[in-house]
């Protein structure tokens, strides 16, 4: 829903509007085309240093935007869903330019590892010592489908970077509304892995970025690989169908993708059911939908029980709850001996985290509509503006089917423990709820081991794009080399989630999926109780006191790595 537009255009777009934009795009892909891998990461640095010196006002504004008081801990959220997130991506990006331009792959040195049903896995976080210190006790790893051997991994990796000297035309980005990262992740994954230079639409939502945008990004601008516009629906309805445009990214739900493809008039309907596209040319996208946190049962002590409750509020309640990836169904054993305990504490999560406007259009109906829709709810919040829902399997299907964009959570308990629980959950997951982009579990560490084989046979048969383990997808999201996308294989007409992955900055090519893992506890009890993870409560916590100073020292460090500035935002980073 992140790529909607709320706002229409006033009027139809003139003939000939972006004409110039167009001319120079494609001149752009031309000298993209002839530039070498070693100029290309040339640019790539350029951008970086510029999105470093832009990222002061990038925060700021994108936090007047949702109307984030300047003195508060929320900022935080700007920081690293914004500038530190790009900031990230142009750095791997280069790297992996810079290895494929010495004739090496960018998986070179990386480690490579078995996966559950014959696959194969590389490990992609940490990367290096910095991120290593910084996330100590998370890690990602990529998963490629049954059959795809480590060689083909490697030689695979680059994607049109190996094919220097070719070209890609033009692709039109249709911006997201909610996360500032995201629309120049996307335009980066046009340029650098498919070889197209971007249109990029903003979504009205974010208007006021522009200018921010237009500083960060101007070496691609220069360079003629990026334009960025302003419009409503109307312009994006002229642009998907410019015979100049040779393909479309849209951010966004998908009732928009679906009248982007199969138009909005009477005949919309059975050309979707016929997969009749009137779109002629190929489209990528990444949709949200209605995102799982599995909770398995297990013996939790006190503060297991409040961090983990704050972990979920967490993933609910981040950037106001306007996130696609943000989790709407909480799964639990309704044989849980400490299920009434984890429902308080969930509650008051919920309920005390800090106050923050409905900034995005529509949230306030939104939750209105999902209580009216289930007596059971119940309003949290010192503005009663979040709902904490408890549902039974014989409501009314909306909510699973449904993705709220809005601060409303559900939970759903379901019978049985250990296996028989978590093999029931991954099936209502996978048959039940829309979507297929990011799904949660959360594990004591004890209750994995003892699931053994079954606990991977479970995390395989889960079918979603990015799956964390004790962390939130997010994380996923803005690590660099993971790539972002939903499940593969979702039919034009049927799209779920979405087609096609954005982001991977180590230019992987056929992956099915990333698995996030992270500590079941902070520091200092993870130590005190066998886990190897000294990571504090992460910065993008609701409750970090320290998120804003955090995520400022992070975009800063991310700017300019050297090692005297690494010590600050560790501190920081303890005293959230």
């Amino acid at each position: 829903m992140a790529g909607i537009d709320t706002t229409a255009s006033p009027a139809p777009v003139a003939a000939g509007a972006f004409d110039k934009d167009l001319e120079a795009l494609a001149a752009g892909a031309a000298r993209w085309a002839a530039a070498s891998l070693t100029e290309r990461a040339a640019l790539l640095r350029r951008v970086h240093e510029s999105v470093g010196r832009a990222s002061r006002r990038w925060a700021t504004t994108a936090a007047g935007i949702k109307r984030i008081d300047a003195d508060s801990a929320l900022v935080g959220e700007e920081w690293m869903s914004g500038p530190y997130a790009v900031l990230g991506a142009t750095s791997r990006l280069t790297h992996s330019l810079e290895a494929l331009a010495a004739g090496r792959s960018p998986v070179d040195g990386l480690r490579f590892h078995g996966a559950p049903g014959g696959r194969t896995a590389v490990s992609v976080l940490p990367l290096d010592r910095t991120e290593r210190l910084l996330l100590n006790g998370f890690s990602i790893e990529v998963w490629f489908p049954p059959g795809i051997p480590y060689e083909q991994v490697r030689d695979d990796a680059g994607l049109g970077a190996r094919l220097p000297g070719t070209q890609g035309g033009v692709s039109l980005v249709l911006g997201a509304g909610n996360i500032t990262a995201i629309a120049p992740l996307d335009a980066l994954t046009e340029i650098v892995a498919n070889n197209r230079a971007v249109l990029l639409k903003l979504n009205p939502v974010l208007g006021a970025m522009m200018t921010s945008y237009l500083d960060a990004l101007d070496p691609l601008i220069r360079f003629g690989m990026l334009r960025i516009i302003q419009g409503g629906a109307e312009t994006g309805s002229h642009l998907v169908h410019d015979p100049r445009i040779a393909h479309v990214h849209i951010t966004g739900s998908g009732v928009t993708h679906d009248a982007v493809v199969f138009g909005t008039d009477e005949e919309g309907a059975r050309r979707k059911a016929a997969n009749e596209p009137i779109l002629d040319k190929e489209i990528t996208s990444e949709l949200g939908g209605v995102s799982p946190v599995i909770v398995i049962p297990g013996k939790w002590s006190r503060q297991d029980i409040e961090f983990q409750a704050e972990h979920v509020a967490t993933q609910r309640l981040h950037n106001g709850g306007f996130n696609c990836i943000a989790s709407q169904m909480v799964i639990i054993s309704s044989e849980w001996p400490q299920k009434d305990q984890f429902l308080a504490a969930l509650r008051h999560a919920m309920h005390s985290a800090p106050s923050r406007p409905g900034w995005y259009p529509g949230s306030a109906d939104r939750v209105t509509a999902a209580a009216e829709r289930y007596p059971r709810s119940e309003r949290l919040g010192s503005l009663g503006d979040r709902l904490l829902i408890e549902l039974n399997r014989d409501d009314d299907a909306t909510f699973r089917t449904t993705e709220s964009f809005a601060p409303v959570l559900g939970v759903l308990e379901i019978p049985g423990t250990r296996q028989e629980f978590l093999d029931a959950a991954v099936a209502l997951a996978n048959d039940e709820l829309d979507g297929t982009l990011g799904a949660n579990i959360i594990v004591r560490p004890a209750d994995r081991q003892q699931l053994g084989t079954g606990f991977g046979e479970a995390i395989a048969a889960l079918r979603y794009g990015t799956i964390a383990i004790n962390a939130w997808t997010a994380l996923g999201f803005l690590t660099a080399a993971a790539p972002w996308g939903a499940f593969p294989g979702n039919p034009l007409n049927d799209v779920g989630s979405g087609r096609g992955v954005v982001h991977n900055a180590l230019l992987l090519n056929s992956t099915e999926r990333t698995v996030v893992i992270g500590p079941f506890r902070p520091f200092p009890r993870s130590v005190l109780a066998g886990e190897i993870a000294l990571s504090p409560k992460p910065p993008w916590f609701i409750g970090a006191r320290s998120a804003a100073v955090t995520g400022r020292l992070l975009a800063d460090f991310a700017a300019k790595p050297t090692l005297r500035r690494l010590p600050g935002v560790l501190i920081s980073a303890f005293r959230a």
